[in-house]
């Protein structure tokens, strides 16, 4: 695998579970495969997870690690073509790119939407200038459009703890008070959609993902009738997609929030969100503190998301 920035990069899914569960048995079977390899991972935006889970994939391989904070003890980075470079802006992302590419083997990139325009977003421009540029293995820490390795550690996780074999799964949409990308919805329908699970999304009028995320699944505006007999409630808020909202807050109604009366409603459903979560917007304090909430093991599977990813990535150098 020379790139992962989404599901269909991996192949088999079947084959990758079990390479994942045999990972997770043993984290440092593979401790020599890394050996003076180096990982630089490069974030544009915030992470605590993303960061810290990544970091521990790599070195549980043997690899040696580079992060670079863009804007925190960089250059602050121009990314468009044909600006005139007078502003605050020193470097250029054209001649940083392959730069950064001669220091190391494998590139991790972490890039938010910018809500500045959809196009740009929806092409990936930063990420893709990566793959283009740098020489390297490039894969997703989140992007715009696209979260692939917390969508894939939400895989791991529903595999281990799900109790038939096509479980309900429910992505409902919950309120937050800033306007969120949709990169953590977009994938995670993605990837629900590509394990063949019944899938549904619920959210309020106007907060319609992508088509081509959406895929299968079944779309239900009303989030009490999604939960009954959910066995997985995946909490997220996004903002709008469609024109002429793209990258709004049209609604945050507070109805909406994940509480103990909706879960009732379900097969007892584990309750999942990617973290960091807005207590008692998202979800009220007595459901993720609940015995049925996963958000911890969820997220201690990022490691083993991100340890598949490097080792494929690292097989194929």
């Amino acid at each position: 695998m020379r790139h992962f920035t989404n599901v269909h990069d991996l192949g088999n899914l079947k084959e990758t579970l079990q390479e994942a569960f045999e990972i997770k048995a043993d984290r440092f079977k593979y401790d020599q495969l890394g050996r003076n390899k180096t990982l630089m991972m490069i974030f544009f935006n915030s992470s605590l997870r993303t960061r810290l889970s990544t970091q521990k994939a790599a070195m549980n391989l043997g690899m040696n690690v580079m992060v670079l904070d863009i804007n925190q003890g960089a250059w602050k980075l121009e990314t468009e073509r044909g600006v005139v470079m007078d502003g605050d802006k020193p470097e250029h992302l054209l001649e940083a790119i392959p730069v950064m590419g001669c220091y190391c083997d494998i590139i991790g990139v972490r890039s938010f939407a910018q809500f500045e325009s959809k196009e740009d977003d929806y092409q990936e421009k930063i990420l893709n200038q990566f793959i283009r540029y740098s020489g390297r293995p490039v894969f997703s820490m989140e992007a715009a459009t696209r979260h692939p390795l917390q969508s894939f550690a939400d895989l791991i996780t529903i595999e281990e703890y799900k109790t038939k074999e096509r479980p309900k799964v429910v992505l409902t949409w919950a309120p937050h008070p800033r306007a969120l990308p949709q990169a953590v919805p977009n994938s995670f329908a993605e990837w629900m959609n590509a394990a063949g699970y019944e899938f549904v999304i619920t959210h309020p009028e106007g907060y319609e993902l992508a088509p081509e995320f959406v895929g299968n699944a079944r779309v239900e505006y009303d989030q009490k009738k999604a939960f009954e007999g959910a066995d997985f409630i995946y909490a997220k808020n996004w903002s709008a997609y469609a024109d002429p909202n793209y990258g709004k807050v049209i609604s945050t109604d507070r109805s909406w929030t994940v509480d103990a009366e909706k879960m009732a409603l379900t097969n007892n459903a584990r309750f999942m969100h990617c973290l960091p979560v807005r207590r008692n917007m998202i979800v009220s304090d007595d459901v993720i503190e609940s015995e049925r909430s996963i958000v911890i093991p969820e997220a201690a599977n990022r490691e083993i998301s991100a340890q598949v990813v490097l080792k494929r990535i690292l097989e194929s150098l």
